[in-house]
């Protein structure tokens, strides 16, 4: 989901989303750790993926 599809979204939605990256952020570096991570660059896309959910909540919380 890009940063244009994450815009359209309410702060509730916004919030269950940054609250499901962070649970799979958690997943994927648990696989990573114990080897079971077949795609290395998962982690890293599901960081940013967080990051850019978490970027567009606050812009909505403070109202721009």
């Amino acid at each position: 989901m890009n940063a244009a599809d994450m815009k359209q979204l309410d702060v509730n939605a916004l919030k269950a989303k940054v609250k499901a990256l962070e649970e799979e952020v958690f997943r994927v570096r648990f696989q990573h750790a114990t080897s079971q991570l077949q795609d290395a660059s998962k982690l890293g896309k599901t960081r940013r993926e967080l990051a850019r959910a978490k970027t567009v909540l606050r812009s909505k919380e403070l109202g721009k």
